[in-house]
């Protein structure tokens, strides 16, 4: 069978695609202090930044947050449709976000934009979801016109998003630290190297280690006998005395909860702005108040800064307050505005 174009031209930017992560992820990944994420952080203010090219045709900042909080939805239902892994989506949600810092929603349409991120998360997360079905799936989703795209347009936005990325693709998201936070000793060895992402224990310990490095290199207590491999020995359930788990401190039931709130925080900035770590803190601690557990010498114990975990905190809530009864109506006339596609 003869191969399209399309095809031909989306096998290419594959491969190149894959040459630019694994440059990226082998030289960075292994230290979120040292990736092209941690880099890249901005000041809020610097996020906050309505380009002139849509500042022209009327669009206010809170009309620009709308948009992309919409945008970070609808990538969300278009996963769900082509059934990616989680962390698939929190990429193409960050590139989306990444992309808006640099380009104006008039330059680059949200509505091509969102699964074109999409498209490029699944291949640098190696999920890959090929354009063909995808853009099947977005017509059988979207009855507007003006969300119906075709291969070739994704394609071409991909090459688009990379070059406003800087070929910058990989992520850190809060659920690593998360999990690590709120593993369980209760779980078998399995289960638990499985919890963090790792299959053997030569893993665990290496990850254990890379994730005390930082906690010391951020000014975070950990015990020197944390850093010696041998301390690893013992089975992979003691392994687990060793971290300052939520279950340690009797708050094991706030797992569910805080895992909800990090999925929520795809729906604001913050991972362009803050760390991930202190992100998936912030989640606990919201979780903490709303079940009225007293976390203080939990929290202690980590001597991280209480003052941004409860500015990250104050964030979030913020949003749920300021985001109630947002109507599809009231997005589809803000992209009116930007008289995209006709």
């Amino acid at each position: 069978m003869p191969i399209d174009e399309n095809s031909r031209r989306e096998a290419s930017l594959s491969v190149s695609l894959s040459v630019c992560v694994c440059f990226d992820s082998s030289t960075m990944a292994a230290n979120f202090w040292a990736s092209s994420h941690y880099k890249q952080l901005l000041d809020q203010e610097d996020v906050d930044v309505v380009h002139s090219p849509d500042k022209e045709k009327g669009i206010t900042l809170e009309e620009f947050k709308l948009v992309k909080m919409h945008m970070a939805n609808y990538i969300l239902r278009l996963a769900q449709v082509v059934k990616v892994r989680q962390r698939v989506i929190a990429t193409a949600v960050a590139y989306m976000r990444r992309v808006y810092t640099r380009k104006s929603l008039s330059e680059y349409d949200p509505r091509l934009v969102a699964p074109t991120c999409l498209y490029l998360a699944s291949k640098a997360e190696e999920s890959t979801v090929q354009a063909r079905p995808l853009v099947f799936y977005i017509k059988k989703q979207c009855s507007d016109e003006k969300y119906r795209f075709e291969i070739k347009d994704i394609l071409e936005m991909e090459m688009k998003i990379l070059e406003a990325l800087d070929y910058y693709l990989v992520v850190y998201h809060p659920y690593r630290p998360l999990s690590l936070y709120t593993a369980s000793q209760k779980f078998s060895n399995v289960e638990i190297l499985g919890k963090i992402g790792c299959h053997t224990l030569d893993m665990f310990i290496f990850y254990a280690i890379v994730v005390a490095l930082w906690l010391r290199k951020n000014d975070v207590h950990v015990p020197s006998s944390f850093m010696h491999p041998t301390d690893f020995n013992d089975s992979v359930e003691n392994v687990g005395t060793k971290y300052l788990f939520l279950q340690d401190a009797g708050l094991a039931d706030m797992t569910q909860l805080a895992w909800g709130l990090v999925n929520d925080t795809y729906k604001m900035d913050l991972l362009l702005v803050h760390p991930p770590y202190m992100i998936a803190l912030a989640c606990i601690y919201i979780g903490s108040v709303l079940k009225e557990k007293d976390t203080t010498s939990w929290f202690e114990e980590l001597r991280v800064d209480m003052n941004v975990v409860k500015n990250i905190s104050m964030e979030i809530l913020d949003f749920y307050d300021n985001n109630k009864g947002i109507t599809e109506d009231r997005v589809n006339a803000t992209l009116n505005k930007l008289a995209l596609k006709q």
